[in-house]
Parts: structure tokens; sequence; C-alpha cells
């Protein structure tokens, strides 16, 4: 007699049908519905942990809100301490096997990832300007930018090479492996929520390293956007990991991170001052670390410049993001032979460009500052410095018609140095202007901060572009350019602005150990 698995063929009919309604309503989705509400398919509500979507040990979750207006966007899962080491000990699992992948493999797994992020740019750029506020078009530079990150490590992974040494003595033969460190942190910042993982795990698994990622507080939902795309790319468990922590925490957390022994590598990016409590916690574990910190960024125009050209460049590096970038001119410098001229068409661009509101419309240009604490700051810096003398050409205030969080685009002219605005990265859309008289005398105040990430200048005199470019007390140098990042080049800073590279073909070796292998009495 025939038997006929009744429950099963019911079991397999409701798969089918569940698996039909899911098509029709993604195909309905994509022709009918708005792209502003289709892109929210990528939202996810809970951390990536191990191949698996999962809420905190504790049940706790926390709101991430949309700085235009203050209104909750999601909820996510308030990960502790105890979670951070049920991802660290996934990705130390994970790292046995994936350490051992070859280069080919981790390329291929890369560049999946990378087709699908330009499959859904559009989708991410909306998940992005609802959680940080930037503009469309900023959002969707920036998820350009950020791609190009894990394209570029796709193609870099297949060039991690080692070397055969020339030996001392003739029975020798001498050898430099460069193997993957183990398990790397990568904490991110608000500012770049996309880049900013990008440029770190697209270097981390191209080596061979398995990650464990902690964005902000501020800004979680790109971080899983990205870790529901690589899911879809085929990543195997543990080898990609996303932890949501809120304010309450995020110390914690990050301090399991720097301490805890599985992870070998840890690369952050932020403030110099919170750089400094990761590089003390890590100590105890002589992790690697690679730290993209503050910069206070010089601007100098000299009177041989394009001012136009210095202008135009200056929209740019001042003001994207509303100023909120760690490489934004910070202090202008400009020789008072174009000084007037410099100033006056500054403001007419300003007034003429800018357009602030809801960054998801499409006309507007610039958005609101990320939370409150940093609008009380920028507002306590220009108030500190109009009280001391300061001369206001724009701006100069809140703009609370617009929402809670929205500041005027600013520029201010006689500085002192008793003003807190004078050497301080105000990480905010104000632009202070210096008058100085000679090469000498600007390059002396360019250099007088103990950060030295990024550095502008503008100039037609090629004798003084090497020598400023030289002198110069910076990781990276914009002549004649306020735009100067690309996954071509190796970003970072020096001084208290950070250690090792990010990007270019150098961002690969803050996850790589080198180990020499010697053998020995050779017969040849």
């Amino acid at each position: 007699m025939l038997f006929v698995d009744y429950t099963f063929i019911r079991i397999r009919l409701a798969t089918c049908e569940r698996m039909l309604r899911t098509k029709l309503l993604q195909r309905y989705l994509s022709h009918h519905v708005p792209l502003s509400c289709r892109a929210m398919h990528l939202l996810r509500d809970n951390a990536y942990v191990n191949g698996s979507w999962i809420g905190a040990s504790d049940k706790q979750i926390f709101p991430i809100y949309n700085p235009v207006d203050n209104t909750i966007i999601a909820h996510v899962p308030d990960m502790n301490v105890a979670d951070t080491q049920l991802a660290v000990d996934a990705a130390a699992k994970a790292f046995e096997s994936f350490s051992k992948t070859t280069a080919k493999e981790r390329s291929d797994l890369l560049r999946k990832w990378y087709n699908l992020m330009v499959e859904h740019s559009e989708d991410l750029a909306r998940i992005l300007t609802k959680e940080n506020g930037k503009s469309l078009d900023e959002s969707r530079a920036e998820i350009k930018y950020g791609n190009s990150f894990v394209e570029w490590f796709a193609e870099e992974a297949r060039r991690i090479e080692g070397e055969v040494l020339q030996a001392p003595v003739p029975n020798r033969e001498l050898l430099l492996l460069r193997q993957p460190v183990g398990v790397a942190a990568l904490i991110t910042p608000w500012n770049f929520p996309h880049a900013m993982i990008t440029r770190k795990a697209g270097a981390a698994l191209a080596a061979g390293c398995t990650c464990v990622i902690k964005p902000s507080e501020d800004t979680p939902l790109t971080a899983l956007a990205l870790a529901d795309l690589a899911e879809q790319a085929g990543f195997p468990e543990g080898i990609l990991n996303v932890l949501t922590t809120s304010v309450t925490n995020s110390a914690a957390v990050g301090r399991e991170l720097c301490e805890n022994p599985k992870i070998r590598v840890l690369s952050f990016t932020g403030s110099t001052a919170v750089g400094k409590i990761l590089y003390r916690q890590c100590a105890s574990t002589m992790k690697r670390l690679a730290l993209e910190l503050g910069g206070n960024a010089p601007y100098i125009v000299f009177k041989s410049a394009d001012v136009d050209l210095a202008v135009n460049s200056a929209m740019a590096s001042k003001f994207r993001n509303a100023g909120q970038t760690c490489v934004s001119a910070n202090r202008f410098f400009v020789e008072a032979d174009i000084f007037d001229e410099f100033v006056k068409k500054f403001v007419a661009r300003i007034d003429k460009d800018i357009k602030m509101g809801d960054g998801s419309k499409e006309d507007i240009t610039h958005g609101p500052l990320i939370k409150k604490s940093q609008l009380d700051m920028v507002s306590g810096l220009v108030k500190d410095a109009v009280q001391k003398g300061a001369k206001v050409h724009c701006g100069g205030s809140p703009l609370p018609d617009l929402g809670p969080l929205f500041y005027a685009p600013t520029l201010l002219t006689d500085i002192t140095k008793d003003m807190e605005i004078y050497n301080k990265e105000i990480f905010g859309p104000v632009a202070v202007i210096n008058k100085f008289r000679s090469e000498e005398d600007v390059l002396r105040q360019a250099n007088d901060t103990p950060v030295g990430l990024a550095g502008y200048f503008f100039s037609q005199d090629i004798s003084q572009i090497f020598r400023v470019a030289r002198k110069l007390e910076v990781g990276m140098v914009g002549v004649n350019e306020g735009l100067i990042s690309c996954a071509e080049a190796a970003f970072g800073g020096v001084k208290e602005s950070g250690l090792g590279r990010e990007g270019s073909k150098h961002g690969v070796d803050e996850f790589l150990d080198i180990k020499y292998v010697c053998f020995g009495n050779l017969k040849y």
C-alpha cells in the first residue's frame, strides 16, 4: 500500500504559500510603494550575532531618534557585557575556519557584499538620513564612498603577499608570512555610520579576521542593514557580528572589547579623549590598535590662490554633514591681501547654496546636528566668541523653527586667543576665519595644536606648495582641494590624531601579523 504523509504535504504547501505571498508583496512594494517606504525593509530591530538576529539577554531595548524632529524611528537591543562575550566567542570560533580560507574565497565574499550594497544603495541612503539627519545627497555620497572600500578590499585581498628574503648563509631559506591577527573589534562613530564600518570591516575581512562591530548608539540602524546584506551575501555565521548598545552599556561593552583576550585588534574612530581611554584599557592584553581620532584641520588661503576655487572647496570641506566631520576645515587662515574678498565671497556662497531642513526632502542640502549635546556645544562656543568680540557675518544661532537640533551656518571673524573657539574642534557648521601676513606665521599657528589629522591650503606658487605640504604637521594634506578622502588613499593622522592608516594598500596592515620562518640546514 502506498503511504502518503499528509502532514508533510500540508507543511510544504504552507511553506510554498508563504514564499509566494512574500514574493508577491516584494513585487507590489517595488512597483507601488514609494522608495522612502521600501527602504525600510532593511530596518532590523535585533542585534546580529553568530548568524542569528537576537535581542539582549536581559530583554532591554533603547530608542533610535530622528534628529530632524526627535521622533522615534525604531527600538534596538541594549546589548550588555554577557552579550558581548557571546559575540566575541562566536567570532573566535569562526576565526578558526575563516583564517584558513583562500584570498580568492574572501575576495568573492566581499564582492558579493559590495554588489548587494550597490543594489541597495538608495535603501541604505534613506536609512542613514533617517537616523543621522544628513541630506539624501550627502547620504548617497557616503554610501557610494563606503561601498568603494568593500570593492577595494575585495581586490586587495588577493594582493596580500609574503616575502622571500636573501639568507646570510647558503643552507637556509628565509620567508615572511602575513597572517590574520585574529578577532577584530570595530567601534564606529555616528557621523559616517556606513563608511566607517566598511572601511574597517572590508580590510579586516580581506585579511582573514572575523569582526565584532559596535556602532554608535545614535546610528546603529545602518550597521544592522549592512549585517542584513552580509547575511544575504552568504557570510558564514560568526564572521561578522553587530552589537547595539545604549549610552548606559556603551562604556562597559567597550571595556570588554578592550580587555577580552580573544580580541586581538581594536579599531576605533572617534574623539581623542575616548581613544586615550581605549588605549589604556587595551594595554592589559597588548592588543593591536588602530585609532582614527580627532582633528583640528587648518585651511590656509595664500594670496596667490584662486579665491573662487578656495571658497568653493571651503563650502564642501566646512559644511559637509553640518560640519560634523573629523577632517572638516576647522581653522581658516586667509592672507591679509585677500582676506576681505574671501570673506565676502564665502558669506555669499553660504547664503546662496545652503538650504537647511529635513534631509529626506530632495531640495534640502543640510540637516540638523546629531543630538542636543552637540547643539549646546556649538552654541556655547559661538556665544563665548561673540561675547569676547567676534564679528558674526551670518548665522550665529540655533534655528528652532526648523527643528530642535538645527544650527544656522555661521561665519565668524575677529577671533582672539582668549576665545574657546580659537583652537577647538568645533564639529558644527561654524567657520572661523583668521587673518595672517606671512607663511612662517601661518605655519606656526596651523601646527600649534596637539592633533594633526588633515590640513588644506591653496596656493599657485609651486615652491610654496612643496614647502607647506612638507611642513604641515598632519597625516593628510589637500593642496587646492577640499575633499581628499578615497579608498585608494591612506587615511590617518599624526600626533594625538591616532595610530595606523585606513584605506589604501596599507589598510590591511592593521589586521595582519608578520611571521618569520627560517628553513635551516638545507642540502643543495
